[in-house]
Formats: structure tokens, C-alpha cells, sequence
């Protein structure tokens, strides 16, 4: 069967999504993988989002909003962000979580502040950017809380960077023990599933290495669209491309077509 770039990713992110979890999406893509795998095989997936929606399933297609009749309709449950961010994801509870980037670099921080010239981590200071992106929303929440979280991101150079403009959501920092000193209540990011493959942490260095690749580009196109020396699993392998079942489950959610973007 046919399939998009942004499809496969989020057949990939689902499949690390696992039965029972207790699990933070955001709208969009992230959204789509979390649902995904609870129709496909996580039944018992326990869902919610940043604004207190807990063990609802799209009506309709995904929803526009965290709050929007799509999602808030059949809820279990429909408090505030407090019980969501401060008492599910802040304490530790959240087994799992899901967010985007529209920067992310070798140790997992993610970027969504903006874009800059000049990066204040080079000024020493905080300036104004070039490009003002949305910010972290919940994200920032999310990295530090959750017990292990998915990075989802578009595979380019300029995405992929040897270090982000600015921390939005904190990954393992500068590597090695510097999350830990941190104290951060959350484990970090456990992968990142990106439009050409996943990439795995390195268990003592916390640099993220290339795991596995997608059937429709090869390790070297993945090197060509990193933007560090990005080293490669002595394991890597092709991931198997998404079942006839797999994406019927995936568009069954993704009713209205809304994400479906071309290759």
C-alpha cells in the first residue's frame, strides 16, 4: 500500500507505544500515533492531554485543539492542565509522552522557542529571534516528568543540529550524567522517530545514534540530512514497512485525512 513520509512516522512512534501505558499526546502527528497504537495493539492505553482530557478517542477525525469537541466528547474524564502537568506528568506518574521539534539535537533537547542568527548560547545571552516559533507549550513539562518520552521530527540538516538555538524541553543536556545532576524527576527520551528512521540514545554517553532506517532511504542519506557526525548502530536495520491492517488502523483515526501530507 501506498504511504506517506509522515505516516510511516507515526506507524513507527506508535509501535513504541506500549498496552497499558499511561500516556501524555499532544494535537497533530503526536495525537495521531498515540490512537493509533491504541486501536492497533494497546487497547489498554491510557491516554490524556495538557488540558485534562483523560481516556477519550477522537470522534470525526483528530481534533484542531487539546480541548476541541473531537477529543472532549466521549472523555472519561475532563479536568484542567493543573491535574494533567502538575499531578500526572510532574510527579512521575506519565509512563509516556509525545512531542514534536522543530529543532532537536545529538543529546535530545528539543527547540520550539524560535530560530536565531545568532544563537544566545553563542551570545551568552538572551536575544530576540529571528523567527518566534510557538514555544514549548506542555513539552517542557513532558521532558522532565514523564518517565520516558518519543521526539518526533522531520529528518533535515537544518532540523537536526549538533546543538539547538535555545532548550525548550530539556533531552539529556550536554550527555553522560548531566540529566541526572539535573534532578529531573523524568528518564528522557527513549527515541527519536524522525521522517527517515529512529534514533537511539547511547546508554553511557546519551548521544543519539541512528538504530534503524526506513525502507525508502539508506544510512547514508540519513548522515547527509544530520547535522552532527552522526554514528550508526553496529545493529541497524531496515524498519519493516507498516501492514495493510497497520494503516487502515491509522487512517481509521486519521479519519478526515487531515495529516495525511504527500511523500
Amino acid at each position: 500500500m501506498e504511504y506517506t513520509k509522515q505516516e510511516f512516522m507515526a506507524v513507527a512512534t506508535g509501535r513504541e507505544i506500549r498496552d497499558g501505558e499511561l500516556i501524555i499526546l499532544g494535537v497533530g502527528l503526536s495525537m495521531l500515533a498515540g490512537y493509533f497504537a491504541k486501536l492497533n495493539h494497546a487497547p489498554a492505553l491510557r491516554p490524556f492531554t495538557e488540558g485534562g482530557i483523560y481516556g477519550a478517542t477522537p470522534v470525526g477525525g483528530l481534533p484542531w485543539g487539546i480541548e476541541c469537541n473531537r477529543i472532549s466528547a466521549n472523555a472519561t474524564s475532563f479536568t484542567n492542565a493543573i491535574d494533567a502537568l502538575g499531578f500526572l506528568v510532574a510527579s512521575g506518574r506519565a509512563d509516556n509522552g509525545v512531542i514534536g521539534a522543530a529543532q532537536v539535537d545529538k543529546f535530545g533537547n528539543v527547540n520550539t522557542t524560535g530560530i536565531w542568527d545568532a544563537p544566545p548560547w553563542k551570545e551568552g545571552r538572551y536575544i530576540p529571534p529571528r523567527v518566534r516559533l510557538n514555544g514549548s507549550g506542555g513539552a517542557n513539562d513532558i521532558a522532565v516528568g514523564c518517565k520516558r518520552y518519543l521526539i518526533m521530527a522531520s529528518h533535515e540538516s537544518r532540523r537536526f543540529m549538533e546543538r539547538v538555538d535555545y532548550v525548550s524541553s530539556p533531552g539529556y543536556l550536554d550527555g553522560g550524567a548531566a540529566r541526572e545532576k539535573a534532578g529531573f524527576v523524568g528518564g528522557g527520551p527513549s527515541a527519536i522517530i524522525s521522517t527517515l528512521g529512529i534514533l537511539r540514545p547511547d546508554p553511557e554517553t546519551k548521544e543519539f545514534i541512528l538504530d534503524a532506517y526506513f525502507p525508502f532511504t539508506d544510512v547514508e542519506e540519513v548522515r547527509e540530512n544530520t547535522g552532527w557526525d552522526l554514528k550508526i548502530s553496529p545493529e541497524v536495520r531496515k524498519v519493516p514497512e507498516p501492514t495493510e491492517q497497520e494503516l487502515a488502523n491509522l487512517r481509521t483515526v486519521d479519519a478526515t485525512g487531515s495529516l495525511r501530507k504527500k511523500r
